[in-house]
Order: structure tokens, then C-alpha cells, then sequence
């Protein structure tokens, strides 16, 4: 796991790159990694931004860089 920052989010290194969801096949820019507590543990999740502005969340195990 990278980082988690004073604010919460963790410093992931696929920050502000173009990334591919697996789990849907989308694409966009990771904008931001978020931490959830669930009652099993904590849960990752990454929001993604496309080029359509509407924003879509996944487990940070489902992405990748995309190729360009």
C-alpha cells in the first residue's frame, strides 16, 4: 500500500496518469485514492475521471495504466 496523507487520500503513483478500469473497461484519470472502513476492513478505492466528466469509482485493485 503507498502513503495515506494527512487529508486521507494515498499518494498513488498512477495520480493524475490515464488509467484503465478492468472491471468495466473504462478509461480516465485517476483523480483520487480513497480509503473506506468496512466491517471486514478497509477498502480501497479509486475514482476515476473520463473525458465525459462523470466520475466512477472502483476497487484500486482493478487499475491499471492505460495504453496510449
Amino acid at each position: 500500500m503507498n502513503p495515506i496523507g494527512a487529508d486521507g487520500y494515498e499518494h498513488h503513483p498512477l495520480l493524475d496518469k490515464h488509467v484503465r478500469d478492468v472491471a468495466s473497461r473504462g478509461e480516465g484519470v485517476l483523480v483520487a485514492v480513497t480509503h473506506e472502513l468496512h466491517s471486514h476492513g478497509t477498502v480501497r478505492i479509486a475514482h476515476i475521471r473520463p473525458a465525459s466528466g462523470v466520475e466512477w469509482t472502483t476497487s484500486a485493485e482493478n487499475i491499471q495504466a492505460a495504453r496510449p
